[in-house]
């Protein structure tokens, strides 16, 4: 190991030294600031930059997900607003990299705010999870047109169709069909968007509820949690999985029914059939 490593790993060992010593400080909830925390993110990504040797470094993840301690309502709106504002986190992420010299073309972050702390977190408010996707090559990655179709039929809930057919690689779930920042500038168009109305179920699924996301290399349609208050599940053959917030995500199978809070979607495949093997 060169001397330019040795220093890097000393670093990032003090580091979390320091944010553990922090974290048993700072009161239950945290106290940071939104910015605070959003600095301190980057600052946990740069220290995952590795040597390459002979001066390059290299950042070998391209999937981020970051977990937000935001116990209340208000805690929420702010780290969201925060998070959202240009320089947004996935941009303030990007440019340190840039910096230190590493390129991430394909780089995902997501950010999801959740009501309690994990006990495998080394910041008391917040917590960074790191992954690496491989993505198939130019000569086997389907084109869009050749993408599945997949069916999500309002069974819970009400929104401007009884039933939605999509062939996307990216399918947003929530509530409206636009969601805008306080600037009043769209950050968001959901897919399905369940009406912003009075009755129960409508009002547990957040704007920014939830997404599916197709899997090229694994053939597979997955549920990701997008950080909403009313949590998001699956109901299948009599249980209930959870889908926590974070990167990794649920298989959708046919007959699966979504939970957005009380909301409900029927899963179905109008191409060839999945298989109905163990969640991953």
């Amino acid at each position: 190991m060169d001397i330019v490593a040795r220093a890097r790993d000393l670093e990032a060992r003090l580091a979390r030294t320091v944010d553990r010593a922090a974290a048993r400080v700072l009161p239950v909830g945290g106290s940071r600031e939104p910015l605070e925390i959003a600095h301190a993110v980057v600052e946990a990504v740069e220290r995952e930059v590795q040597p390459a040797g002979r001066g390059r470094h290299l950042f070998p993840f391209n999937r981020i997900g970051v977990s937000v301690l935001a116990p209340s309502r208000q805690m929420r709106a702010r780290v969201e607003a925060v998070f959202a504002t240009e320089p947004t986190l996935e941009q303030r992420i990007t440019g340190r990299l840039e910096a230190a010299g590493c390129s991430v073309p394909d780089l995902t972050v997501s950010v999801a705010c959740v009501a309690e702390a994990g006990h495998e977190w080394e910041a008391r408010d917040f917590h960074v999870e790191f992954d690496r996707v491989e993505h198939p090559t130019p000569t086997t990655r389907l084109a869009s047109h050749e993408l599945p179709s997949i069916e999500l039929e309002v069974v819970a809930g009400t929104a401007d169709q009884a039933s939605f057919v999509f062939q996307l690689a990216r399918i947003e779930l929530g509530r409206c069909g636009e969601v805008r920042d306080r600037h009043n500038r769209v950050v968001r168009t959901n897919h399905v968007a369940f009406a912003d109305q009075d009755c129960r179920p409508n009002q547990t699924v957040s704007r920014r509820h939830a997404h599916v996301e197709y899997q090229a290399a694994t053939d597979e349609f997955r549920l990701y949690d997008d950080g909403s208050e009313q949590g998001t599940g699956l109901s299948r053959r009599g249980r209930t999985i959870a889908v926590p917030p974070g990167a990794r995500g649920v298989r959708l199978e046919p007959g699966d029914e979504i939970l957005l809070g009380q909301a409900r979607l029927r899963v179905s495949f109008k191409t060839h059939e999945r298989g109905s093997g163990r969640d991953r």
